[in-house]
């Protein structure tokens, strides 16, 4: 049987002269959540089981950036850039208040947006990130480079930097394959390797300090929910430790035997948690 994921076409909007790719989810009504995607990830590379879960109680917008996926132009210098084109997006869609869920790089767009435009943002959820270089961060280390070279086997090189080396983690790797990589799948939800190099620049710059938010964290005021798996070498996991000691109302969530995909390994918990952490703010918050 079709799932909800699979059967919601994408849709385009024009931003500053750019046709942006997008789908959305769920009952049109109350504050959308709105979510940023991974380094070399477009719209088909979020975890069905995820987005249905989450649109199960709220309306989900995903979005492909500039130069990534399906949508047109090129992917921005930086990550300054980048959220100026998702404020715009935003916008575009006629939305004046959201919520955002930022996962890897996608976090990076999510706290820059909540520091630019703070009455634009409710909550933030920032999953498997940080705030860039300076002082507290922690950078990647040397295997993440070897890693994510192109010829490198897609199983294998998910295996190494998503998810655990366990059991469980190898069998988690195999399933959300499973739900990515279907023959439906068509070719331009990869994201091409010259998208993948100007990506990997605009990280490089922003772990360089270059638009960092570590210096700023103390004025993200939103109340802000932070998950990562207990050994993520992509945005290494002390990173959200600094994000919750930094960031004023923020939650911490660490999954156990799990690495920077730990919202796809646990795809059922992770969606409770984020539901959970959204009815307890529009309830007062914790009590």
């Amino acid at each position: 049987m079709p799932t909800l994921y699979a059967t919601t076409p994408i849709q385009y909007v024009d931003v500053e002269g750019t046709r942006l790719a997008y789908r959305e989810f769920g009952e049109d009504a109350g504050v959308p959540l709105v979510m940023f995607s991974r380094f070399r990830g477009s719209i088909d590379d979020w975890d069905p089981t995820v987005i249905e879960r989450l649109a199960n109680e709220r309306h989900v917008i995903i979005f492909d950036n500039a130069g990534v996926g399906f949508s047109d132009g090129a992917v921005q210098k930086n990550i300054t850039e980048m959220a100026h084109t998702a404020i715009h997006f935003i916008h575009a869609l006629g939305i004046e208040l959201a919520d955002l869920l930022g996962f890897s790089m996608g976090g990076y767009i999510a706290e820059r947006i909540a520091l630019t435009t703070p009455d634009l943002v409710r909550y933030l959820i920032l999953v498997g990130t940080g705030a860039g270089g300076g002082e507290g961060a922690v950078p990647q280390g040397p295997e993440v480079e070897e890693w994510i070279k192109p010829e490198n086997d897609l199983a294998e090189t998910l295996q190494a930097l998503m998810f655990s080396t366990s059991e469980t983690g190898k069998a988690a790797t195999k399933a959300y394959m499973n739900r990515i990589y279907t023959p439906q799948r068509p070719a331009r939800a990869d994201v091409t390797a010259e998208a993948a190099y100007a990506l990997r620049a605009a990280i490089t710059d922003w772990w360089a300090g270059n638009g960092s938010t570590v210096g700023e964290l103390r004025n993200i005021s939103q109340p802000t929910l932070i998950v990562n798996g207990i050994r993520d070498i992509m945005v290494p996991t002390p990173n959200s430790f600094l994000l919750a000691r930094k960031i004023p109302n923020a939650q911490l969530v660490i999954y156990p035997d799990s690495g920077h995909g730990a919202l796809f390994q646990y795809p059922e918990t992770f969606s409770k948690e984020v539901l959970t952490f959204i009815h307890t703010q529009e309830d007062g918050g914790l009590k």
